[in-house]
Protein backbone atom coordinates (compact mmCIF):
# COMPACT_ATOMS: atom_id res chain seq x y z
CA UNK A 1 0.00 0.00 0.00
CA UNK A 2 1.48 3.61 -0.66
CA UNK A 3 2.70 5.62 1.91
CA UNK A 4 -0.03 8.39 1.45
CA UNK A 5 -2.52 6.05 1.42
CA UNK A 6 -1.28 4.54 5.00
CA UNK A 7 -0.80 7.99 6.28
CA UNK A 8 -4.61 9.04 4.70
CA UNK A 9 -5.78 6.02 6.66
CA UNK A 10 -4.19 6.85 9.81
CA UNK A 11 -5.12 10.50 9.68
CA UNK A 12 -9.06 9.20 9.14
CA UNK A 13 -8.94 6.86 12.16
CA UNK A 14 -7.42 9.31 14.21
CA UNK A 15 -9.38 12.36 13.27
CA UNK A 16 -12.89 10.69 12.30
CA UNK A 17 -15.09 11.65 15.07
CA UNK A 18 -13.30 15.40 14.64
CA UNK A 19 -13.79 15.12 10.68
CA UNK A 20 -17.95 13.96 11.64
CA UNK A 21 -18.34 17.03 13.94
CA UNK A 22 -16.91 19.52 11.16
CA UNK A 23 -18.93 18.06 8.33
CA UNK A 24 -22.53 17.83 10.68
CA UNK A 25 -21.52 21.63 11.33
CA UNK A 26 -21.04 22.73 8.16
CA UNK A 27 -24.18 20.88 6.72
CA UNK A 28 -26.43 22.84 9.53
CA UNK A 29 -24.87 26.35 8.54
CA UNK A 30 -25.60 25.50 5.11
CA UNK A 31 -29.02 24.43 5.89
CA UNK A 32 -29.60 27.59 8.25
CA UNK A 33 -27.95 30.29 5.55
CA UNK A 34 -30.60 28.16 2.64
CA UNK A 35 -33.19 28.59 4.50
CA UNK A 36 -32.95 31.93 5.37
CA UNK A 37 -31.62 32.79 2.12
CA UNK A 38 -35.38 31.56 1.07
CA UNK A 39 -36.92 33.57 3.64
CA UNK A 40 -35.49 37.23 2.81
CA UNK A 41 -35.08 37.96 -0.28
CA UNK A 42 -32.98 41.08 -1.83
CA UNK A 43 -34.15 44.15 -0.25
CA UNK A 44 -35.70 42.80 2.82
CA UNK A 45 -34.77 43.63 6.71
CA UNK A 46 -34.43 41.38 8.81
CA UNK A 47 -35.26 41.37 12.35
CA UNK A 48 -34.25 39.09 14.94
CA UNK A 49 -35.99 38.52 17.85
CA UNK A 50 -35.14 37.11 21.04
CA UNK A 51 -37.01 35.42 23.88
CA UNK A 52 -36.85 32.45 26.66
CA UNK A 53 -41.10 31.43 26.25
CA UNK A 54 -41.13 28.41 24.88
CA UNK A 55 -44.88 27.85 24.88
CA UNK A 56 -46.22 26.74 21.78
CA UNK A 57 -48.71 29.75 21.86
CA UNK A 58 -45.91 32.48 22.31
CA UNK A 59 -44.39 31.53 19.18
CA UNK A 60 -47.49 31.06 17.52
CA UNK A 61 -48.71 34.89 18.61
CA UNK A 62 -45.19 36.44 17.47
CA UNK A 63 -45.64 34.78 13.74
CA UNK A 64 -49.12 35.68 13.56
CA UNK A 65 -48.83 39.22 14.13
CA UNK A 66 -45.11 39.51 12.43
CA UNK A 67 -47.30 38.13 9.28
CA UNK A 68 -49.69 40.91 10.33
CA UNK A 69 -46.92 43.67 10.18
CA UNK A 70 -45.80 42.29 6.74
CA UNK A 71 -48.63 43.20 5.27
CA UNK A 72 -48.52 47.21 5.37
CA UNK A 73 -44.32 46.53 5.68
CA UNK A 74 -43.94 44.04 3.27
CA UNK A 75 -40.11 44.00 3.02
CA UNK A 76 -39.76 43.42 6.74
CA UNK A 77 -39.52 39.78 8.20
CA UNK A 78 -39.34 38.53 11.84
CA UNK A 79 -37.06 35.84 12.96
CA UNK A 80 -37.47 34.30 16.32
CA UNK A 81 -34.95 33.19 18.60
CA UNK A 82 -36.51 30.95 21.27
CA UNK A 83 -33.82 30.04 23.59
CA UNK A 84 -34.53 27.53 27.00
CA UNK A 85 -35.13 29.70 30.15
CA UNK A 86 -32.13 27.87 31.84
CA UNK A 87 -29.71 28.96 28.93
CA UNK A 88 -31.41 32.41 28.64
CA UNK A 89 -28.96 34.19 30.90
CA UNK A 90 -25.35 32.56 29.11
CA UNK A 91 -26.92 33.24 25.91
CA UNK A 92 -27.92 36.89 26.38
CA UNK A 93 -24.38 37.68 27.74
CA UNK A 94 -22.47 35.98 24.66
CA UNK A 95 -24.59 37.65 21.91
CA UNK A 96 -24.68 41.13 23.84
CA UNK A 97 -20.85 41.07 24.39
CA UNK A 98 -20.51 39.79 20.90
CA UNK A 99 -21.91 42.15 19.20
CA UNK A 100 -24.17 39.62 17.51
CA UNK A 101 -27.69 40.31 19.67
CA UNK A 102 -30.93 40.27 18.45
CA UNK A 103 -32.41 43.62 17.40
CA UNK A 104 -35.19 42.97 19.89
CA UNK A 105 -34.32 40.93 23.22
CA UNK A 106 -36.39 39.76 25.56
CA UNK A 107 -35.50 41.52 28.95
CA UNK A 108 -35.99 41.63 33.13
CA UNK A 109 -35.30 37.75 33.70
CA UNK A 110 -32.74 35.12 33.65
CA UNK A 111 -30.11 37.20 34.91
CA UNK A 112 -29.86 39.54 38.67
CA UNK A 113 -31.12 43.30 38.59
CA UNK A 114 -27.81 44.19 38.52
CA UNK A 115 -26.57 42.88 35.53
CA UNK A 116 -29.25 43.84 33.22
CA UNK A 117 -28.73 47.44 34.56
CA UNK A 118 -25.20 47.25 33.16
CA UNK A 119 -26.46 45.79 30.26
CA UNK A 120 -29.27 48.20 29.39
CA UNK A 121 -26.36 50.65 30.22
CA UNK A 122 -24.12 49.53 27.87
CA UNK A 123 -26.25 47.19 24.93
CA UNK A 124 -29.76 48.54 24.72
CA UNK A 125 -31.12 51.94 23.34
CA UNK A 126 -33.49 54.19 25.39
CA UNK A 127 -36.93 54.29 24.71
CA UNK A 128 -38.21 57.73 26.86
CA UNK A 129 -38.52 59.80 23.59
CA UNK A 130 -41.26 56.85 22.55
CA UNK A 131 -42.73 56.49 25.76
CA UNK A 132 -43.81 60.29 26.16
CA UNK A 133 -44.97 60.57 22.14
CA UNK A 134 -48.23 58.84 21.01
CA UNK A 135 -48.55 55.30 19.81
CA UNK A 136 -49.19 55.83 15.95
CA UNK A 137 -50.46 52.35 15.82
CA UNK A 138 -53.04 53.79 17.98
CA UNK A 139 -54.49 56.23 15.29
CA UNK A 140 -58.60 56.07 15.16
CA UNK A 141 -58.57 54.57 18.76
CA UNK A 142 -59.39 56.97 21.91
CA UNK A 143 -55.27 56.78 22.82
CA UNK A 144 -54.54 58.27 19.33
CA UNK A 145 -52.67 61.06 21.40
CA UNK A 146 -52.31 59.47 24.63
CA UNK A 147 -48.41 59.39 25.16
CA UNK A 148 -47.12 55.81 24.80
CA UNK A 149 -46.55 55.31 28.25
CA UNK A 150 -49.94 56.39 29.65
CA UNK A 151 -51.69 53.44 26.95
CA UNK A 152 -50.12 51.09 29.79
CA UNK A 153 -52.08 49.81 32.12
CA UNK A 154 -49.27 50.24 34.77
CA UNK A 155 -47.93 53.08 33.02
CA UNK A 156 -45.18 51.19 31.97
CA UNK A 157 -43.61 51.40 35.48
CA UNK A 158 -41.80 48.17 35.01
CA UNK A 159 -40.08 49.25 32.12
CA UNK A 160 -38.73 52.55 34.23
CA UNK A 161 -34.93 51.87 34.77
CA UNK A 162 -34.31 54.05 37.87
CA UNK A 163 -30.65 54.08 38.36
CA UNK A 164 -30.94 55.46 34.50
CA UNK A 165 -33.82 57.38 34.57
CA UNK A 166 -34.89 56.17 31.18
CA UNK A 167 -37.63 53.82 29.93
CA UNK A 168 -35.67 51.42 28.71
CA UNK A 169 -37.88 48.41 27.52
CA UNK A 170 -41.72 47.77 25.93
CA UNK A 171 -43.55 45.22 28.69
CA UNK A 172 -46.47 43.57 25.80
CA UNK A 173 -48.40 41.62 28.54
CA UNK A 174 -49.56 41.84 32.29
CA UNK A 175 -49.56 38.29 35.07
CA UNK A 176 -51.40 37.37 38.17
CA UNK A 177 -51.54 34.42 40.41
CA UNK A 178 -54.43 32.44 41.22
CA UNK A 179 -55.48 28.95 42.49
CA UNK A 180 -56.82 26.35 39.72
CA UNK A 181 -58.99 23.33 40.80
CA UNK A 182 -60.41 20.67 39.22
CA UNK A 183 -64.10 21.61 38.79
CA UNK A 184 -65.43 18.02 38.49
CA UNK A 185 -62.98 16.07 41.23
CA UNK A 186 -64.13 19.15 44.05
CA UNK A 187 -68.21 18.09 42.81
CA UNK A 188 -67.24 14.60 43.60
CA UNK A 189 -65.15 14.53 46.73
CA UNK A 190 -67.29 17.56 48.32
CA UNK A 191 -70.44 18.22 46.79
CA UNK A 192 -69.65 21.35 46.11
CA UNK A 193 -70.17 23.07 42.58
CA UNK A 194 -68.35 26.60 44.06
CA UNK A 195 -65.00 27.00 44.87
CA UNK A 196 -64.35 28.29 49.07
CA UNK A 197 -63.57 31.31 49.07
CA UNK A 198 -63.39 32.15 52.97
CA UNK A 199 -60.40 30.69 55.12
CA UNK A 200 -61.95 28.21 57.45
CA UNK A 201 -64.06 27.01 54.81
CA UNK A 202 -61.38 26.05 52.89
CA UNK A 203 -59.46 24.66 55.23
CA UNK A 204 -62.43 22.17 55.63
CA UNK A 205 -63.09 21.43 52.34
CA UNK A 206 -58.83 20.42 52.25
CA UNK A 207 -59.75 18.26 55.15
CA UNK A 208 -62.75 16.68 53.21
CA UNK A 209 -60.51 15.92 50.02
CA UNK A 210 -57.96 14.42 51.87
CA UNK A 211 -60.00 11.58 54.07
CA UNK A 212 -61.37 10.53 50.37
CA UNK A 213 -59.91 7.47 48.85
CA UNK A 214 -59.46 6.51 44.87
CA UNK A 215 -61.24 3.32 44.37
CA UNK A 216 -59.54 2.08 41.53
CA UNK A 217 -55.92 3.03 43.11
CA UNK A 218 -56.71 3.16 46.44
CA UNK A 219 -54.18 6.14 46.98
CA UNK A 220 -56.07 8.76 48.73
CA UNK A 221 -56.34 12.50 46.99
CA UNK A 222 -54.25 15.03 47.67
CA UNK A 223 -55.71 18.47 48.22
CA UNK A 224 -53.45 20.72 47.26
CA UNK A 225 -50.89 20.08 44.61
CA UNK A 226 -47.33 21.55 45.74
CA UNK A 227 -43.42 22.02 45.03
CA UNK A 228 -40.68 24.00 46.35
CA UNK A 229 -42.09 26.25 43.21
CA UNK A 230 -45.14 26.70 44.40
CA UNK A 231 -44.76 27.78 48.09
CA UNK A 232 -43.29 31.02 47.06
CA UNK A 233 -46.98 31.52 45.25
CA UNK A 234 -48.89 30.92 48.16
CA UNK A 235 -46.04 32.65 50.65
CA UNK A 236 -46.39 35.17 48.77
CA UNK A 237 -50.31 35.79 47.88
CA UNK A 238 -51.81 34.41 50.92
CA UNK A 239 -49.37 33.80 53.84
CA UNK A 240 -46.85 36.61 54.58
CA UNK A 241 -49.24 39.92 53.66
CA UNK A 242 -50.63 39.13 57.38
CA UNK A 243 -47.08 40.39 58.18
CA UNK A 244 -48.32 44.16 56.86
CA UNK A 245 -48.59 45.46 60.39
CA UNK A 246 -44.64 45.28 60.28
CA UNK A 247 -44.67 48.44 58.60
CA UNK A 248 -46.46 50.61 61.68
CA UNK A 249 -43.13 49.09 63.84
CA UNK A 250 -40.42 48.92 61.36
CA UNK A 251 -40.85 51.06 58.05
CA UNK A 252 -38.18 53.83 59.65
CA UNK A 253 -37.26 55.20 56.24
CA UNK A 254 -41.58 55.65 55.36
CA UNK A 255 -41.10 54.30 51.82
CA UNK A 256 -44.14 52.10 52.57
CA UNK A 257 -42.03 49.05 53.10
CA UNK A 258 -40.07 47.00 55.16
CA UNK A 259 -36.98 45.80 53.78
CA UNK A 260 -34.15 43.72 55.92
CA UNK A 261 -32.07 46.51 57.43
CA UNK A 262 -35.35 47.77 58.86
CA UNK A 263 -36.19 44.48 60.14
CA UNK A 264 -33.38 43.40 61.74
CA UNK A 265 -33.18 47.11 63.68
CA UNK A 266 -36.93 46.46 64.77
CA UNK A 267 -35.60 43.03 65.97
CA UNK A 268 -32.53 44.64 67.70
CA UNK A 269 -34.39 47.55 69.47
CA UNK A 270 -37.39 45.37 70.81
CA UNK A 271 -39.85 46.51 68.16
CA UNK A 272 -40.51 43.60 66.62
CA UNK A 273 -40.12 39.39 67.54
CA UNK A 274 -41.71 36.42 66.42
CA UNK A 275 -44.16 36.45 68.81
CA UNK A 276 -45.62 39.85 67.17
CA UNK A 277 -49.10 38.84 66.23
CA UNK A 278 -48.52 39.50 62.49
CA UNK A 279 -45.10 37.30 62.31
CA UNK A 280 -46.41 34.51 64.84
CA UNK A 281 -49.96 34.56 62.62
CA UNK A 282 -47.77 34.39 59.54
CA UNK A 283 -46.29 30.91 60.27
CA UNK A 284 -49.02 29.40 61.60
CA UNK A 285 -51.04 29.79 58.56
CA UNK A 286 -47.94 28.63 56.70
CA UNK A 287 -48.03 25.33 58.35
CA UNK A 288 -52.35 25.12 58.55
CA UNK A 289 -52.39 25.52 54.80
CA UNK A 290 -48.50 23.02 53.82
CA UNK A 291 -50.22 20.31 55.92
CA UNK A 292 -52.49 19.78 52.90
CA UNK A 293 -50.04 19.81 50.31
CA UNK A 294 -48.38 16.17 49.55
CA UNK A 295 -45.83 14.70 51.35
CA UNK A 296 -42.16 15.87 50.62
CA UNK A 297 -43.16 18.82 48.60
CA UNK A 298 -40.44 21.03 49.42
CA UNK A 299 -38.18 18.53 46.96
CA UNK A 300 -40.12 18.60 44.25
CA UNK A 301 -40.21 20.86 41.31
CA UNK A 302 -42.88 22.54 39.25
CA UNK A 303 -43.73 19.69 36.85
CA UNK A 304 -44.09 17.30 39.69
CA UNK A 305 -47.13 19.02 41.03
CA UNK A 306 -48.61 20.08 37.55
CA UNK A 307 -48.33 16.10 37.11
CA UNK A 308 -50.52 15.39 40.31
CA UNK A 309 -52.78 17.81 39.49
CA UNK A 310 -53.53 17.01 35.49
CA UNK A 311 -53.57 13.20 36.69
CA UNK A 312 -56.64 14.47 38.48
CA UNK A 313 -55.19 13.05 42.27
CA UNK A 314 -54.93 16.70 43.33
CA UNK A 315 -57.79 19.55 43.64
CA UNK A 316 -56.18 22.70 44.15
CA UNK A 317 -52.72 24.29 42.27
CA UNK A 318 -51.20 27.15 42.30
CA UNK A 319 -50.07 29.03 39.64
CA UNK A 320 -49.74 32.35 37.27
CA UNK A 321 -51.46 33.44 33.84
CA UNK A 322 -48.54 31.90 32.14
CA UNK A 323 -49.95 28.13 32.26
CA UNK A 324 -53.15 28.81 32.32
CA UNK A 325 -53.33 28.01 28.51
CA UNK A 326 -51.48 24.81 28.68
CA UNK A 327 -53.42 23.79 31.74
CA UNK A 328 -56.50 24.30 29.95
CA UNK A 329 -55.14 21.75 26.90
CA UNK A 330 -53.72 19.26 29.56
CA UNK A 331 -57.57 18.98 31.15
CA UNK A 332 -59.05 19.46 27.55
CA UNK A 333 -62.11 16.40 27.45
CA UNK A 334 -60.61 15.02 30.87
CA UNK A 335 -62.20 17.59 33.27
CA UNK A 336 -63.24 21.59 33.69
CA UNK A 337 -60.75 23.81 35.27
CA UNK A 338 -61.77 26.77 37.17
CA UNK A 339 -60.05 29.25 38.82
CA UNK A 340 -60.53 30.78 42.29
CA UNK A 341 -58.98 33.58 44.67
CA UNK A 342 -56.92 32.78 47.20
CA UNK A 343 -59.78 32.25 50.37
CA UNK A 344 -58.58 35.10 53.22
CA UNK A 345 -59.91 34.76 56.93
CA UNK A 346 -63.02 36.72 57.76
CA UNK A 347 -62.66 39.98 60.22
CA UNK A 348 -64.49 38.22 63.06
CA UNK A 349 -62.15 35.01 62.70
CA UNK A 350 -60.99 34.16 66.20
CA UNK A 351 -57.51 33.57 65.08
CA UNK A 352 -56.51 35.86 62.20
CA UNK A 353 -59.15 38.37 62.52
CA UNK A 354 -56.82 40.80 64.22
CA UNK A 355 -54.30 40.98 61.77
CA UNK A 356 -56.38 40.62 58.46
CA UNK A 357 -56.46 44.27 57.17
CA UNK A 358 -58.06 43.10 53.69
CA UNK A 359 -56.64 41.46 50.46
CA UNK A 360 -53.25 41.25 49.31
CA UNK A 361 -52.37 44.33 47.03
CA UNK A 362 -51.33 43.43 43.46
CA UNK A 363 -49.72 46.64 41.44
CA UNK A 364 -50.66 45.55 38.10
CA UNK A 365 -46.38 45.37 36.55
CA UNK A 366 -46.06 44.63 32.80
CA UNK A 367 -43.88 41.34 32.10
CA UNK A 368 -43.08 40.17 28.63
CA UNK A 369 -40.47 43.30 28.41
CA UNK A 370 -38.26 43.60 25.14
CA UNK A 371 -35.58 46.11 24.59
CA UNK A 372 -33.46 47.04 21.73
CA UNK A 373 -30.30 46.36 21.07
CA UNK A 374 -27.67 49.39 20.11
CA UNK A 375 -26.13 46.89 17.67
CA UNK A 376 -29.14 46.79 15.77
CA UNK A 377 -28.75 47.60 12.09
CA UNK A 378 -32.25 48.92 11.49
CA UNK A 379 -33.30 49.93 15.33
CA UNK A 380 -35.97 52.43 13.84
CA UNK A 381 -37.58 49.27 11.98
CA UNK A 382 -37.36 47.17 15.44
CA UNK A 383 -39.03 49.62 17.53
CA UNK A 384 -41.46 50.45 15.82
CA UNK A 385 -42.77 46.94 15.27
CA UNK A 386 -42.63 46.80 19.44
CA UNK A 387 -44.83 49.92 18.88
CA UNK A 388 -47.05 47.36 16.64
CA UNK A 389 -47.16 44.59 19.19
CA UNK A 390 -48.18 47.73 22.24
CA UNK A 391 -50.43 49.35 20.23
CA UNK A 392 -54.28 48.71 21.27
CA UNK A 393 -55.22 46.38 18.67
CA UNK A 394 -52.35 44.56 18.17
CA UNK A 395 -51.61 43.95 22.39
CA UNK A 396 -55.44 42.61 22.20
CA UNK A 397 -54.15 39.94 19.42
CA UNK A 398 -51.39 38.87 20.49
CA UNK A 399 -52.68 38.12 24.02
CA UNK A 400 -55.60 36.41 22.81
CA UNK A 401 -53.41 34.25 20.93
CA UNK A 402 -51.10 33.66 23.81
CA UNK A 403 -53.73 32.93 26.53
CA UNK A 404 -52.59 36.35 28.72
CA UNK A 405 -53.89 39.26 29.85
CA UNK A 406 -52.74 42.44 27.38
CA UNK A 407 -51.20 45.51 29.02
CA UNK A 408 -52.99 48.40 27.03
CA UNK A 409 -55.61 50.10 28.34
CA UNK A 410 -58.93 49.28 26.58
CA UNK A 411 -58.25 45.77 25.58
CA UNK A 412 -60.46 42.99 25.96
CA UNK A 413 -58.80 39.58 27.81
CA UNK A 414 -60.02 36.18 27.88
CA UNK A 415 -63.02 35.52 30.00
CA UNK A 416 -61.58 32.82 31.58
CA UNK A 417 -58.86 35.09 32.50
CA UNK A 418 -61.18 37.44 34.74
CA UNK A 419 -60.20 36.03 37.99
CA UNK A 420 -56.73 37.61 37.62
CA UNK A 421 -58.16 40.82 37.20
CA UNK A 422 -55.73 42.51 39.87
CA UNK A 423 -56.85 43.81 43.34
CA UNK A 424 -55.78 47.37 43.15
CA UNK A 425 -56.45 47.89 46.74
CA UNK A 426 -55.06 46.22 50.02
CA UNK A 427 -51.99 44.97 51.71
CA UNK A 428 -48.96 43.27 50.99
CA UNK A 429 -45.82 41.81 53.34
CA UNK A 430 -43.41 43.13 55.02
CA UNK A 431 -41.06 39.99 56.20
CA UNK A 432 -37.76 39.75 55.26
CA UNK A 433 -34.95 38.13 56.92
CA UNK A 434 -32.33 37.73 53.90
CA UNK A 435 -30.05 40.08 55.27
CA UNK A 436 -27.22 38.25 54.07
CA UNK A 437 -23.90 36.51 54.54
CA UNK A 438 -24.66 33.92 57.77
CA UNK A 439 -27.61 35.16 58.38
CA UNK A 440 -29.59 34.41 55.09
CA UNK A 441 -28.01 30.77 55.25
CA UNK A 442 -29.58 30.00 58.98
CA UNK A 443 -32.93 31.55 58.03
CA UNK A 444 -33.15 29.45 55.01
CA UNK A 445 -32.22 26.29 57.24
CA UNK A 446 -34.31 27.34 60.29
CA UNK A 447 -37.62 28.03 58.03
CA UNK A 448 -37.26 24.91 55.85
CA UNK A 449 -37.46 22.47 58.89
CA UNK A 450 -40.36 24.55 60.15
CA UNK A 451 -42.09 24.25 56.85
CA UNK A 452 -41.99 20.24 56.91
CA UNK A 453 -42.61 19.95 60.53
CA UNK A 454 -39.53 19.72 62.34
CA UNK A 455 -39.45 21.94 64.28
CA UNK A 456 -42.23 23.87 66.14
CA UNK A 457 -42.80 27.56 66.30
CA UNK A 458 -41.45 27.92 69.74
CA UNK A 459 -38.22 26.09 68.54
CA UNK A 460 -38.16 28.18 65.40
CA UNK A 461 -38.07 31.31 67.28
CA UNK A 462 -35.76 30.41 70.14
CA UNK A 463 -32.63 29.25 67.54
CA UNK A 464 -33.09 31.66 65.00
CA UNK A 465 -33.51 34.95 67.43
CA UNK A 466 -30.25 34.57 69.19
CA UNK A 467 -28.26 33.82 66.25
CA UNK A 468 -30.03 36.42 64.19
CA UNK A 469 -29.39 39.32 66.65
CA UNK A 470 -25.60 38.50 66.61
CA UNK A 471 -24.44 37.60 63.26
CA UNK A 472 -27.25 39.48 61.84
CA UNK A 473 -25.30 42.84 63.75
CA UNK A 474 -22.28 41.91 61.32
CA UNK A 475 -24.12 41.48 58.64
CA UNK A 476 -26.10 44.67 59.07
CA UNK A 477 -23.20 46.39 59.23
CA UNK A 478 -21.34 45.06 55.98
CA UNK A 479 -24.46 46.55 54.44
CA UNK A 480 -23.51 49.47 55.54
CA UNK A 481 -20.48 49.65 53.99
CA UNK A 482 -21.54 48.42 50.81
CA UNK A 483 -23.89 51.35 50.76
CA UNK A 484 -21.23 53.90 51.70
CA UNK A 485 -19.10 52.36 48.63
CA UNK A 486 -21.95 52.63 46.56
CA UNK A 487 -22.25 56.46 46.77
CA UNK A 488 -18.76 56.94 45.52
CA UNK A 489 -20.57 54.88 42.93
CA UNK A 490 -22.89 57.21 42.43
CA UNK A 491 -20.77 60.04 42.65
CA UNK A 492 -18.77 58.48 39.55
CA UNK A 493 -22.49 58.18 37.92
CA UNK A 494 -23.57 62.05 39.04
CA UNK A 495 -20.09 63.47 37.27
CA UNK A 496 -21.15 62.07 34.11
CA UNK A 497 -24.89 63.53 34.11
CA UNK A 498 -23.50 66.59 35.77
CA UNK A 499 -20.97 66.72 32.74
CA UNK A 500 -23.74 66.55 30.24
CA UNK A 501 -26.31 69.09 31.77
CA UNK A 502 -22.99 71.55 31.72
CA UNK A 503 -22.34 70.96 27.92
CA UNK A 504 -26.30 70.94 26.87
CA UNK A 505 -26.69 74.39 28.92
CA UNK A 506 -23.09 75.54 26.51
CA UNK A 507 -24.97 74.26 23.44
CA UNK A 508 -28.17 75.96 24.32
CA UNK A 509 -26.35 79.11 24.44
CA UNK A 510 -23.65 79.15 21.38
CA UNK A 511 -26.78 78.04 19.77
CA UNK A 512 -27.29 79.65 15.68
CA UNK A 513 -31.28 78.45 15.58
CA UNK A 514 -34.10 78.89 17.54
CA UNK A 515 -34.81 75.35 17.07
CA UNK A 516 -31.22 74.09 18.01
CA UNK A 517 -31.42 76.52 21.32
CA UNK A 518 -34.84 74.97 21.97
CA UNK A 519 -33.39 71.03 21.60
CA UNK A 520 -30.36 72.14 23.41
CA UNK A 521 -31.96 73.79 26.53
CA UNK A 522 -34.90 70.72 26.61
CA UNK A 523 -31.69 68.34 27.26
CA UNK A 524 -29.97 70.72 29.51
CA UNK A 525 -33.27 70.36 31.39
CA UNK A 526 -33.69 66.67 31.72
CA UNK A 527 -29.82 66.16 32.25
CA UNK A 528 -30.44 68.19 35.12
CA UNK A 529 -33.56 67.03 36.68
CA UNK A 530 -32.27 63.60 36.56
CA UNK A 531 -29.07 65.05 38.00
CA UNK A 532 -31.19 66.51 41.16
CA UNK A 533 -33.57 63.67 41.71
CA UNK A 534 -30.40 61.10 41.96
CA UNK A 535 -28.74 63.20 44.62
CA UNK A 536 -31.87 63.34 46.39
CA UNK A 537 -32.75 60.13 46.53
CA UNK A 538 -29.44 58.18 46.95
CA UNK A 539 -27.09 60.87 48.22
CA UNK A 540 -29.00 62.66 50.76
CA UNK A 541 -32.16 61.07 52.00
CA UNK A 542 -30.41 57.55 52.32
CA UNK A 543 -27.53 58.86 54.10
CA UNK A 544 -29.97 60.19 56.71
CA UNK A 545 -32.02 57.04 56.83
CA UNK A 546 -28.83 54.80 57.63
CA UNK A 547 -27.42 57.07 60.34
CA UNK A 548 -30.96 56.95 62.03
CA UNK A 549 -31.00 53.30 62.04
CA UNK A 550 -27.37 53.36 63.10
CA UNK A 551 -27.90 55.80 66.40
CA UNK A 552 -31.33 53.08 66.92
CA UNK A 553 -28.62 50.22 66.65
CA UNK A 554 -26.23 51.35 69.16
CA UNK A 555 -28.66 52.83 71.44
CA UNK A 556 -28.81 50.37 74.95
CA UNK A 557 -32.42 51.27 74.77
CA UNK A 558 -35.45 53.09 72.51
CA UNK A 559 -35.31 56.75 73.09
CA UNK A 560 -38.36 57.72 75.84
CA UNK A 561 -41.90 57.59 74.35
CA UNK A 562 -40.44 55.86 70.95
CA UNK A 563 -43.19 53.56 69.36
CA UNK A 564 -42.34 53.20 65.84
CA UNK A 565 -41.23 55.08 62.91
CA UNK A 566 -45.11 56.69 62.78
CA UNK A 567 -46.60 58.86 65.10
CA UNK A 568 -49.91 60.59 64.96
CA UNK A 569 -50.60 63.84 67.18
CA UNK A 570 -54.53 63.67 68.82
CA UNK A 571 -55.58 66.25 65.96
CA UNK A 572 -54.35 64.21 63.45
CA UNK A 573 -56.19 60.78 64.81
CA UNK A 574 -59.40 63.18 65.88
CA UNK A 575 -59.68 64.06 61.74
CA UNK A 576 -59.21 60.06 60.67
CA UNK A 577 -62.22 59.34 63.18
CA UNK A 578 -64.28 62.03 61.34
CA UNK A 579 -63.52 60.54 58.12
CA UNK A 580 -63.97 57.12 59.05
CA UNK A 581 -67.29 58.16 60.54
CA UNK A 582 -68.51 60.23 57.30
CA UNK A 583 -67.59 57.43 55.22
CA UNK A 584 -69.74 54.84 57.55
CA UNK A 585 -72.88 57.56 57.20
CA UNK A 586 -72.17 57.91 53.22
CA UNK A 587 -72.27 53.53 53.35
CA UNK A 588 -75.26 53.39 55.32
CA UNK A 589 -77.27 56.28 53.56
CA UNK A 590 -79.79 54.79 50.67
Amino acid sequence: MPDFLKSSLSFLRTYFALLVVFAVFVWSAWVIATFRAQQTPPGTVVIRLGHWQLEASVREGIDEMAREYRKTHPNVVVVQDAIPEGTYGQWVSTQLMGGTAPDIMQAGGMLPANIWLSYFNRYFLPLSRYANAPNPYNAGTELADVPFRKTHKDGMKTAYVTEMQEYMTVPLSLFGVRIFYNKDLLKKLTGRDEAPRDYREFLAVCEQIRSATNAASGQPYIPIAGSAYHFGHWDGMMFSPLTYGAIRRADFNRDGFVGNDETFVAFKTGLLDFHYPPFKLWLQMLREVTDYFQVGYTGLGRDEAVFLFAQQRAVFMTTGTWDARSLQEQAKDQFEVGIMDFPIPSRDDPVYGEVVEGRIYESPGGGFQFGVSRTSKNPDVAIDFLLFLASQKGNEKINRIIGWIPAIVGTELDPFLKAFEPHLEGIYGNVNFTLGGNTAVAWGQQYSLYQVNQISFEDFAKTYTPFYLKEGLKDFLEQQRDWRRGMQRNEQYLAGIRGRAILADQAAAAAQTPEEKSAAELDAESAWIRYRAITASRQVWDELNHARQMDLVNRDKLPEGFVGPYEYSPRVLEKVRQRIRAGQKAEAAP
